[in-house]
C-alpha cells in the first residue's frame, strides 16, 4: 500500500485564493509605493532643469552677444544667432589699446596669493579651536563668528588706512593681505576638523607624534576636499572683487579684472559686445578651476552629512 506525500508548491505556483489575494494586495501595494516615487523624481528633474536654465541662459546669452557686433546687439539683442558672426571685440581686446591681460594675470595672482595665505592660517586656527584645549577656547570662535555678522563694508576705512600706512597702496599686496584674515575659513575647517574621528589621532599621540605632524600628516590629507571647496570660494572671493581694487590700486596697468573691465564701458556710449568678451576671458580661468576642483567639491559636500 503506497501513500502520496503532499508536496509544497513550488515558487512562481499559486497555492490557492488566499496567495492570490495576497499577490494582489502586493501588487496593489507596490504600485502605491512606486507611483508617489515616480511623480516625485519627475517635478524634481523638472524644477532642476528650470534651476539649470536660469543659471545657464544668462550665461549663454553673455557667449553669443560677444561675437555680435554693436549694431547687431542694439537692433536685435535676444536673437540666438549673432547676424554677421563677429569676433571683432576679442580682436580689439587682443590688440592692446586695454591691458585687459596684465589685468588678468593681476587677478589671477592676487587670488592666489590670498587663497594659499587663507588656507594656511584658517587650517592652523581651525585646528587649534577643533582639537586644542586652553583657556578661552570658546570665546575666541565665539569673537570670530561675530566678525562673520558684521558688513565687510564698515573694515573699508580702517584697512585702507592700514595699507597706507604700510606704503601698499596700488601693490599686490594691498588687495591680498586684507582679506586674507578670513573669518569664514576658520569656521568652515573647524566644523571640518570637529567630524573628523579621534581614534586616528589617539593612535599617532601613542605612536608618540605631536600636534605639528598629527595636524600636517594626519588632519591636512584627510581634509582635502574641504581644503579644495575653501580654495575655491576664497579664490572665487577675491577674483570677482570690485570694490576694494578701486580704492587701492590707483594706475590703470595695476587694476584688476573686475574694475579694469569697467572701464571698458565709455562715459556716453558703450561697446556692449566688447564688454561681453571681457566677461567671457573672465569666466574662463574660473570654469577651469571649478572643473579640476569638481570632484574635491562635491566630496567635501557628501562628507558633511557623514559623522563616524
Amino acid at each position: 500500500m503506497t501513500t502520496s506525500t503532499p508536496t509544497r508548491p513550488r515558487d512562481g505556483d499559486s497555492a490557492g485564493p488566499n496567495n492570490d489575494r495576497t499577490d494582489a494586495i502586493r501588487h496593489d501595494s507596490g504600485k502605491r509605493r512606486f507611483r508617489p516615487r515616480t511623480v516625485r523624481g519627475m517635478v524634481l528633474y523638472a524644477v532642476l532643469v528650470v534651476v539649470s536654465l536660469i543659471i545657464v541662459l544668462p550665461l549663454v546669452w553673455v557667449l553669443i552677444t560677444s561675437f555680435k557686433t554693436d549694431g547687431d546687439v542694439i537692433t536685435n539683442p535676444y536673437s540666438i544667432f549673432p547676424n554677421p558672426f563677429s569676433t571683432e571685440a576679442y580682436a580689439t581686446l587682443s590688440s592692446g589699446q586695454q591691458p585687459i591681460f596684465r589685468w588678468l594675470l593681476n587677478s589671477f595672482l592676487a587670488a592666489s596669493l590670498q587663497t594659499i595665505i587663507i588656507l594656511v592660517t584658517a587650517s592652523a586656527a581651525a585646528y587649534a579651536l577643533a582639537r586644542l584645549e586652553f583657556r578661552g577656547k570658546k570665546l575666541v570662535f565665539g569673537l570670530i563668528i561675530a566678525t562673520l555678522l558684521v558688513p565687510p563694508v564698515i573694515f573699508l576705512i580702517p584697512n585702507y588706512l592700514i595699507v597706507q600706512n604700510l606704503g601698499w597702496l596700488d601693490t599686490i599686496w594691498a588687495i591680498s593681505i586684507p582679506g586674507a584674515a578670513s573669518a569664514f575659513g576658520v569656521f568652515f575647517l573647524r566644523q571640518f576638523f570637529v567630524g573628523l574621528p579621534m581614534e586616528i589621532e589617539e593612535a599617532a599621540r601613542i605612536d608618540g607624534a605631536g600636534d605639528f605632524r598629527i595636524f600636517m600628516q594626519i588632519i591636512i590629507p584627510l581634509s582635502k576636499p574641504a581644503l579644495s571647496t575653501l580654495a575655491v570660494l576664497s579664490f572665487l572671493a577675491n577674483w570677482n572683487d570690485f570694490l576694494w581694487p578701486i580704492y587701492v590700486l590707483l594706475s590703470p596697468e595695476n587694476l584688476t579684472l573686475q574694475p579694469g573691465l569697467s572701464q571698458l564701458q565709455g562715459a556716453y556710449s558703450t561697446h556692449f559686445s566688447i564688454v561681453m568678451a571681457g566677461a567671457v576671458i573672465a569666466s574662463v580661468p574660473v570654469l577651469i578651476l571649478f572643473a579640476i576642483a569638481q570632484r574635491q567639491i562635491v566630496e567635501s559636500v557628501a562628507s558633511s552629512g557623514v559623522k563616524g
